[in-house]
């Protein structure tokens, strides 16, 4: 969340981010309640230090002044209790109201009202072109037998795919793969809960107002199953202080992912491109409050996604989000959008997003500066690579004109030596 003192110092720089997030936000009322929440502890104050000066009159008083003291001691007690009670629910709806304002966009976000008007920043490679008819990704994996989508649509519904043999391989290499880059490039890796506590969910920043994607469990548990290994990963040092030493803190992690997409429905339906689990290797980034750097770990862990992309001979391009595209908590995100034949174009896989403190004050994420000063974390994440969008660019890049497809040089150790996936079909 933002830091209440800067909304009250910049209102209408607040007002302003979550126009051009589309996103809309009662600042005014907001302000509102803050000032009534003020007056109230004031009030409560006050009340408290009559009560405590009135008490320690008792204990001097005479026998005659005692039981009118005592009196109006237990009257302030009422009036305290009354006070403490709008107190609380005053607090709430201030904490209620923080947790839906979104971090202002940087000034180099640009205006948009959706996807369609990011702006593209850089591309590499050249789309392939076939010369003879190219198979999307379904029809390749069910030609070699490698994909199930209606068995597993009879075990777990629409969106779910079983993969088979050489496939189910192929994603356990390219997990492992991009898993390793990080590691190599100084990252900690981290193997997370997919099960987390709804507060997380909220310090992450998907709730509240990301509730309809999420899965959840019941009340008796409160727990969620995650889109992502940001969340956890995130989550781990919350409530902590940090030492300067330790910062940047670099991790990590392979997990599965699960997502309702609701409000999905007829997008996207055919193949892997749109499913509710899969996997994913994420980094994330923990570090001082210092725009500059987090700037400097904005691009790198750009510049790590693009290495795998390029080593895996895909191309891609780069689109700084738009405003309307942006979520709340982001002050900045770069989707990369990885070529896909079959849909003619770009699909995105990767989105490097930094949030300043926005995460860190939710999860009360801090370190202890060079002076001692206790502070807020900045922090960042990217997708490495999500299995299930790596599947469709892998295959329908590197299918080969019998069906088969030829393995991307880095993977060739993971799967055993093989060069070619699949057998030449008709």
């Amino acid at each position: 969340m933002l830091d209440l003192k800067f909304i009250r110092q910049f209102p209408e720089a607040v007002k302003e981010g979550a126009r051009k997030k589309r996103i809309e936000v009662d600042i005014d009322g907001l302000l509102a309640a803050d000032t009534a929440l003020r007056a109230l502890q004031t009030e409560v104050e006050a009340l408290r230090a009559r009560q405590n000066a009135l008490s320690k009159e008792v204990g001097k008083a005479s026998a005659t002044d005692r039981p009118r003291l005592i009196a109006e001691v237990n009257g302030f007690k009422s009036q305290l209790a009354e006070l403490e009670g709008r107190l609380r629910d005053a607090q709430a709806e201030v904490d209620a109201r923080m947790l839906r304002v979104p971090n202002v966009p940087a000034a180099e976000v640009p205006e948009g009202k959706d996807d369609t008007e990011n702006v593209e920043v850089k591309r590499w490679g050249e789309p392939r072109k076939f010369d003879y008819p190219f198979k999307d990704h379904v029809a390749l994996a069910e030609a070699q037998g490698w994909l199930e989508i209606e068995r597993a649509g009879r075990i777990a519904g629409s969106r779910n795919y079983v993969l088979r043999g050489e496939l189910s391989l192929l994603e356990g290499a390219v997990m492992r793969y991009a898993l390793d880059v990080m590691v190599q490039r100084g990252f900690t890796a981290l193997s997370v809960p997919t099960l987390v506590r709804s507060q997380v969910m909220v310090g992450t920043g998907y709730f509240p107002g990301g509730e309809e994607q999420a899965y959840r469990t019941d009340s008796r548990d409160d727990l969620c199953l995650v889109g992502t290994a940001e969340v956890p990963v995130t989550a781990l040092h919350q409530d902590e202080v940090l030492s300067l030493a330790d910062l940047p803190v670099k991790y990590v992690a392979l997990s599965s992912c699960y997502r309702r997409e609701a409000g999905a429905a007829g997008r996207d339906t055919r193949g892997l491109y749109r499913v509710h689990q899969f996997q994913k290797v994420e980094q994330v980034i923990l570090d001082v409050a210092d725009a500059e750097r987090s700037l400097e770990h904005h691009k790198a862990i750009v510049d790590n996604a693009e290495f795998v992309l390029q080593s895996l001979e895909i191309p891609y391009r780069i689109v700084n989000v738009c405003g309307g595209d942006l979520g709340a908590p982001q002050i900045q995100k770069y989707d990369i959008e990885s070529w896909m034949p079959s849909r003619g174009g770009y699909g995105e896989t990767h989105s490097a997003s930094r949030f300043h403190e926005y995460q860190a004050r939710r999860l009360n994420l801090r370190y202890r500066d060079a002076e001692g000063k206790v502070r807020f974390c900045h922090t960042l994440n990217n997708t490495v690579a999500a299995s299930a969008r790596m599947l469709i660019c892998i295959l329908e890049n590197h299918q080969q004109k019998d069906g088969t497809v030829k393995v991307p040089a880095p993977l060739v150790g993971y799967l055993g030596g093989r060069t070619v996936l699949g057998k030449p079909v008709a």
